[in-house]
């Protein structure tokens, strides 16, 4: 399998977009890519320094002339794999195809060996002009990627192609260029994220502290191999991944529900999501009183992920299991119990898994394979996890 690109610069260009990019920063960084900004000095007349370095929790340089102990043009060309330059402007595209060295990130580009993708936003007349078309094939024959701009609405009342595109949009772009993994083409997955609540009347309920970002990792994570993706959404506060379907649910009575109506479709269900194991028995149909909570009967709910896998065809099933220890001879059980084909462990008592950014446990696979996974972003976890179902799957 070829090494996943990790290091990119990404470039910005002096164009009203710049402050685009700084989504395009963070997009970049939840798929688990180590980001270096150099922004054009013209480029911070609308997106500061400061704003940049706060997103990228790195030093950011603009001129050659800026920590000239470092030779940064020479030492960053080095160590990043890919510059993305978004936005691309017409004057960035100009100095670029003629070869210019005025800034950090035009000496960037030439000291780099590496891949280079350009994001062009400008007017449509300025993307029209003979001397942009001219400059934009002079650096797709030197071998630059130039995708196409979007249309729509530009800067005052103007519209046309020259928008910037979304940048799911330009993600998948990059994705394309750097030929990442396709590998779930045509694959349908269902995903459960957050955590389920029971009502105790219409003001309270039973909860616990899933956030759904391991859930939305995976969800993210499938899309960018190619799947079909469907998230099953209890109780999440998260931006819904581009191009995923979400259907929302409260409790666990209305995931299971929503898991009988989609499972026969799907080819990979994750078990993400924090299902609560018990319901209050009664449930009041007005806010109780102080003197009502003397005591709240509970009854069992539904080992869901249970029932599924019971019925399973041709479906791949991955649970979660959050303990208070790593406990491996539970989870082992739960694997089997429950019919899976994979789980993952992780131990919660530190309080450093709910509504982290990280993770770090313990996969199991029916097949015996017992997988540690050292501390990480949950995007690296979600495409661990895909790769260890990905061969099942095909």
């Amino acid at each position: 399998m070829p090494k996943r690109i990790s290091k990119v610069i990404l470039g910005v260009g002096g164009g009203i977009a710049a402050y685009k990019s700084c989504d395009l920063l963070r997009r970049l960084q939840e798929r688990n890519y180590d980001v270096t900004v150099v922004p054009t000095p013209a480029s911070l007349n609308f997106v500061g320094i400061a704003t940049w370095e706060a997103l990228s929790g790195k030093k950011v340089t603009s001129q050659v002339w800026e920590s000239v102990e470092e030779v940064r043009h020479v030492k960053l060309a080095a160590e990043n794999e890919v510059i993305l330059i978004s936005p691309a402007t017409a004057d960035l595209i100009a100095r670029l195809a003629m070869g210019r060295a005025d800034d950090l990130l035009t000496n960037l580009v030439l000291a780099s060996a590496g891949i280079k993708v350009l994001i062009p936003a400008m007017h449509p007349n300025m993307w029209h002009n003979s001397a942009t078309e001219a400059n934009v094939e002079i650096l797709r024959e030197r071998g630059f990627h130039v995708m196409v701009p979007a249309s729509g609405r530009l800067t005052g009342s103007d519209s046309g192609i020259g928008r910037l595109p979304e940048t799911s949009e330009i993600i998948s772009y990059l994705s394309g260029v750097i030929g990442s993994k396709q590998d779930l083409l045509g694959k349908k997955v269902l995903v459960t994220a957050g955590g389920t609540r029971e009502a105790i009347d219409p003001v309270r309920f039973i909860g616990n502290r899933s956030s759904g970002k391991q859930g939305y990792a995976i969800a993210q994570a499938a899309l960018d191999r190619g799947a079909e993706v469907t998230i099953l959404s209890a109780n999440v506060n998260l931006p819904l991944p581009t191009g995923a379907y979400l259907i929302e649910v409260e409790s666990t009575s209305d995931l299971q529900a929503a898991l009988k109506a989609n499972f026969d479709q799907a080819d990979l269900l994750v078990m993400a999501a924090a299902v609560a194991d018990a319901r209050p028995s009664n449930v009041g149909a007005i806010k109780l009183k102080k003197d009502q909570y003397q005591e709240i009967t509970l009854v069992e709910n539904p080992d869901l992920v249970a029932e599924l896998a019971s019925t399973k065809t041709y479906q791949i099933v991955v649970g979660f299991a959050a303990e208070t220890s790593l406990n491996i001879d539970e989870a082992k059980r739960k694997l089997l119990a429950k019919g899976l084909d994979l789980i993952y462990l992780n131990d919660i008592s530190s309080g450093e898994i709910f509504g982290s950014d990280t993770t770090q446990g313990l996969f199991f696979t029916k097949d015996g394979q017992q997988i540690s996974v050292a501390k990480a972003s949950k995007a690296t976890l979600a495409n661990q996890l895909l790769d260890l179902v990905v061969d099942k799957l095909n």
